[in-house]
């Protein structure tokens, strides 16, 4: 069984050179029993594994629907996996310990793939006393194959994907593995080795736009126009990532923080801009939980981090162009200075360093890189 799947019918954006590797394995009647669809968040690859899914399972899928890349609408297989109810559509993820059979990951925080859900929930084997069989080598329950999607698989740490390393050497016949992933790094060389990779990249500005207008009515993205433009700014071609600024209000934390930054670029101190930064991410974290009490803290505080170092960012890429545009090369280099800045306090905190202290070292340091001379573009 699976998680409730995407149900999207809209076209998959942006992704031409990535659609038409799929487009040609499928054509080909050719298709690996093992990818890895990797590139940025929120561009397209889980919706894009869900269309695969629905074109490798369904018998009624034409060789116009192929080179299309267009599942048929309608079908049991369709509605199945819309549901999230297909029995050989299996998608793991770090939410699947929620619902597991194994007692001790249900009371675990949603960080990782562990290795039992994996045993659980594909490879088999005993856990706590449980003997799973492996969805993996079962015969497909409608006849036509059965697909895995693990999602964000870089959270899977070493001794799962060794665990799941036999699996793609020697996989089960009509079975294909989806690896999912914003950090292809992280999986191991000879997971990379046995798995066919197809990149994604972020939408350009006309796929972006089309996005957003399709947005305002499929996703609510029910802002004015200038907060939408900000938005197109700061996700820089990603959707996925539009959603949660616009969710989370993050060009309101914008607005607020600007003024402030400002201050700093020009050397003047600002009191109390860490603790407030501190506390927007805080707040997001909050509110993340509070629609999931399974979620992750951990987890939660990441993606609050992230969403305020986009805004940092946001402001350092403003910078740079606007000190280039005037031939300010010093001024760029500064603004280089910050962006190296952020980085480090950015792997601070993944290396758990106490936020509040990283984001006040950050503060004095940006601080006194403003004290060396103005930054050109400070607060565009």
């Amino acid at each position: 069984m699976t998680t409730a799947a995407d149900a999207t019918t809209s076209r998959i954006l942006g992704q031409d050179r990535a659609i038409g590797s799929l487009t040609k394995a499928l054509a080909g009647g050719h298709v690996h029993h093992a990818w890895i669809f990797h590139g940025p968040f929120g561009v397209g690859k889980r919706t894009t594994a869900i269309e695969f899914a629905r074109l490798l399972l369904d018998s009624a899928t034409t060789r116009d629907n192929i080179e299309r890349f267009t599942p048929v609408r309608g079908t049991q297989v369709d509605k199945l996996i819309g549901a999230g109810t297909h029995p050989d559509l299996h998608i793991i993820n770090k939410e699947r310990t929620e619902s597991s059979a194994i007692a001790s990951l249900r009371d675990k925080k949603q960080t990782n793939i562990p290795v039992d859900l994996l045993r659980e929930l594909m490879l088999g084997g005993t856990v706590d006393g449980k003997q799973f069989d492996g969805a993996v080598w079962r015969t497909p329950y409608m006849g036509h194959g059965k697909v895995f999607i693990i999602d964000e698989a870089e959270l899977l740490d070493e001794i799962g994907q060794n665990a799941l390393l036999k699996t793609l050497e020697e996989p089960p016949p009509g079975t294909v593995i989806l690896l999912i992933t914003t950090r292809e790094d992280r999986l191991l060389p000879t997971i990379r080795s046995r798995c066919q990779r197809v990149a994604f990249g972020t939408l350009d500005e006309p796929a972006m736009r089309q996005w957003l207008g399709s947005a305002r009515t499929t996703a609510g993205l029910e802002l004015d126009s200038s907060s939408l433009a900000w938005i197109e700014r700061f996700a820089e071609g990603s959707p996925g990532l539009a959603l949660l600024a616009a969710k989370h209000g993050v060009h309101e934390w914008a607005r607020e923080l600007t003024p402030a930054l400002a201050e700093l670029s020009r050397g003047r101190f600002r009191g109390g801009l860490s603790e407030r930064m501190a506390e927007l991410i805080s707040v997001c974290a909050e509110s993340v939980v509070k629609e999931n009490d399974r979620a992750s803290k951990e987890a939660a505080n990441r993606l609050g981090t992230r969403l305020l170092f986009g805004v940092l960012g946001q402001q350092v890429r403003d910078g740079i162009a606007a000190a280039l545009q005037q031939g300010n090369e010093a001024g760029a280099e500064r603004w280089g200075d910050v962006a190296d800045m952020l980085s480090e306090s950015d792997e601070q905190i993944r290396r758990s360093l106490n936020l509040k202290q990283v984001l006040a070292l950050l503060v004095a340091r940006w601080t006194s890189i403003g004290e060396r001379g103005a930054l050109v573009g400070a607060g565009s």
